[in-house]
């Protein structure tokens, strides 16, 4: 049995174990990719301490994604070639349910019961010398060097906001409030919307610094809000920001937010608009978000709940940044080698702003 270098999750509360592990082995619709680099969630600290109550079957090999290169291929890829450079989408969906997929977060978290019968076989993440990954959820960057490769980690903070905004139909010229601006998720939302057309991304925020940043880096399009906490106040300054009516609102506010920050940022949407929630409102207990039934339904609201993006968003935003649309050297990024891997998640955690990455280099 050949052997490979792996960060292990044993028990929540523990830290990370680096020990040998068995290499994954090939099967029919699956592909090995050589892992260079893969990115740290900002909150990988609270998945690892229990604290986010994500369904993990554990021990397990944590880590969502990757970029890497191919090291072997099953009998179904036709395109695929070893060394090919790749980005590992770590959105597992199951094969016999086109319609309802059950989905798994390989390495990270799983959604119901079916998601955890994907999670036992697609379970190891990226934090590893190699991973097992579903064919079609490996996707061809082109040619890369391996210093460009922690940038291209990029991809899977970009994806989350992209699947949203996809999802809202958003079109070029339209104007779209992005709730959430000022953070991780929120940030990335900002650049994909603009790079995907948007005439005008209203942010609202309370950190002046940021918002004042997301103005410098990409321009007169983004109309930043300083939030004051007053709902009725907030929503109208958010409104005055808008050159003309708000087409779609983009929550991805995280669990600690009240939910009255987002109804107010929810309600400046015009009629017959759009509106996607990807946050966590209500995930850690507390209120969920409350919304005038008369008001959405005699404006004709769409409400669309989203979780990921669909299978072919990652092509197509990798297409995006192919095309100059899409810049990743907005972000910074900082490389921790696999030894190092808890310093890396605690890293992570206190750097987990607008723009900012922290990778592991297995």
């Amino acid at each position: 049995m050949n052997i490979m270098k792996a960060a292990v999750l044993k028990s929540f509360g523990t830290p990370l174990v680096i020990e040998n592990a068995p290499e994954p082995v090939l099967g029919t619709g699956e592909v090995i990719v050589d892992v260079v680099t893969t990115r740290v969630l900002s909150y990988m600290n609270e998945v690892f301490s229990g604290e986010r109550n994500y369904a993990l079957d554990l021990p397990i090999i944590p880590g969502p994604g990757g970029i890497g290169r191919v090291r072997a291929i099953g009998p179904d890829a036709t395109k695929l070639k070893i060394g090919d450079w790749v980005f590992c989408d770590p959105t597992v969906r199951s094969r016999d349910d086109a319609i309802a997929p059950d989905i798994a977060l390989q390495g990270l978290t799983a959604a119901g019961a079916g998601g955890m019968l994907l999670q036992k076989h697609f379970r190891h993440g990226s934090f590893a010398e190699q991973m097992r990954v579903p064919t079609e959820n490996v996707k061809r960057l082109g040619a890369i060097t391996s210093e460009e490769a922690a940038q291209w980690c990029a991809l899977g903070t970009l994806l989350v906001p992209y699947g949203g905004l996809l999802a809202a139909n958003l079109q070029a010229g339209e104007t779209v409030l992005v709730s959430g601006a000022t953070g991780n998720f929120g940030s990335a939302a900002v650049s994909v919307a603009l790079a995907m057309g948007a005439a005008c991304v209203v942010t609202p925020g309370r950190n002046e610094t940021i918002l004042a940043d997301l103005v410098r880096r990409f321009g007169s399009r983004v109309k930043p809000v300083k939030l004051t906490g007053n709902e009725d106040d907030d929503r109208e300054a958010m409104k005055r920001a808008a050159p003309g009516p708000i087409d779609c609102v983009f929550d991805i506010m995280p669990p600690s937010v009240s939910p009255t920050v987002v109804r107010a940022a929810v309600m400046t949407v015009r009629a017959y608009g759009r509106v996607v929630l990807m946050g966590g409102v209500g995930m850690a207990g507390g209120a969920g978000l409350e919304l005038p039934y008369p008001w959405i339904m005699r404006n004709c609201i769409t409400i669309h709940g989203v979780w990921m993006y669909p299978p072919d968003a990652a092509s197509r935003l990798i297409a995006l940044v192919r095309s100059g649309l899409l810049r990743l050297d907005e972000y910074k990024t900082t490389a921790f080698d696999l030894d190092h891997v808890n310093e890396a998640v605690a890293h992570a955690a206190a750097n987990g702003g607008p723009f900012r990455l922290t990778v592991i280099r297995p």
